[in-house]
């Protein structure tokens, strides 16, 4: 695998980090750990992508890497700029759980919290 740039920019909590160990320890296919991308969807324009990185189908010498604990966590370059100071967190409520984003650079979200504008 190559050397993908090291990077603290994004932090990610300890409940964020243990729900992905979860998610790699129950993964039956062998993966490099997550990565980080955002995609156009919504009513506010855009919303953030977490997907297994499988090695060279989705990983770039050009991500951007954070290890935490061992786990690497993989940052598309076209998104890095705007993560910088945020935080992936693992939110539970009534009705849903999942990771979302403390992100100081979003300008606004949604009504049903799906995207958000930068």
């Amino acid at each position: 695998m190559q050397n993908n740039p090291i990077v603290d920019y994004l932090t990610i909590n300890e409940d964020a980090l243990f729900h992905i160990k979860e998610l790699l320890a129950a993964r039956k296919e062998l993966c490099e750990g997550i990565r980080i991308s955002m995609r156009s969807r919504g009513c506010s324009g855009m919303s953030y992508v977490i997907e297994y990185a499988l090695g060279e189908k989705n990983i770039s010498k050009f991500d951007d890497m954070i290890i935490k604990d061992g786990i690497k966590i993989f940052i598309d370059p076209k998104v890095s700029m705007f993560l910088i100071g945020s935080e992936m967190v693992y939110k539970t409520d009534e009705l849903t759980s999942g990771f979302d984003f403390i992100n100081p650079n979003e300008k606004g979200r949604c009504g049903c919290g799906e995207s958000f504008k930068l």
